[in-house]
């Protein structure tokens, strides 16, 4: 049931470099507005200058260097986001490869009828820990003690009086208690396969099987599922 860290097996470049495109295409913006608005400025003082008393030389070849400064942040900023496009779609590229693989994250479980393999953690000094089972409503339609220790569970959807609960999407989280005080709540960790990688708005998005949709900065775990077909 080890999923092992995407650092480890699969070499990523991911999608920040989206979200630097985008910041970088804002940033470009508002200076090609402010270097336009020089230009104009410049312009005009030089037609509207008194020829019997012009600008001083130190002034105006002060002007120029500035005129200079920022032609070259332009010219910088075009080229930062020509490299911010080509690394989101690089990062595009790469996360092809992640398509089909199993993901483990802190999602919701898309219940089918079959057992679902968790992950879990409780607070630091916790005493009792309960696992809470949230429908696509937010009700709770499950709650149940669980050890306190943590790590992997098999959760088989199934209430009180042992029928299974309806197949549909669920939110499931811990909650850590220290007598009657409550720590806090932590969501589970579960695993999906992911059928496709989307990039909109900056961001990286993966939709799994089961029809959640992760932020890929939030994966933190992959597996081949081939590599243990019984798993997966």
């Amino acid at each position: 049931m080890d999923i092992s860290s995407p650092n480890t097996r699969t070499s990523i470049i991911g999608a920040p470099g989206a979200n630097s495109e985008s910041a970088v295409s804002k940033a470009g913006a508002t200076l090609n507005s402010d270097f336009e608005t020089f230009l104009k400025m410049l312009t005009a003082q030089m037609k509207n200058q008194d020829p019997l008393n012009p600008v001083d030389s130190t002034e105006f070849a002060s002007q120029l260097a500035a005129f200079s400064t920022v032609e070259q942040q332009v010219m910088t900023n075009d080229l930062l986001t020509g490299l911010g496009h080509q690394l989101g779609v690089l990062g595009m590229g790469q996360l092809q490869g992640w398509v089909g693989m199993t993901a483990r994250a802190e999602m919701p479980v898309a219940f089918d009828g079959s057992p679902v393999s968790l992950t879990y953690s409780a607070r630091p000094g916790t005493d009792l820990a309960q696992m809470i089972v949230r429908d696509a409503s937010g009700g709770i339609v499950q709650q149940s003690d669980v050890p306190i220790a943590g790590g992997d569970y098999i959760w088989t959807g199934k209430g009180e009086d042992g029928t299974p609960l309806p197949k549909g999407t669920y939110s499931i989280s811990v909650d850590s208690f220290q007598g009657q005080e409550m720590l806090g709540s932590t969501p589970v960790q579960s695993q999906a396969r992911i059928v496709e990688a989307q990039l909109s708005g900056g961001s990286t998005t993966l939709v799994m099987e089961g029809g959640q949709r992760v932020a890929a900065a939030n994966i933190v775990g992959l597996r081949d599922p081939s590599a243990n077909p019984e798993s997966a």
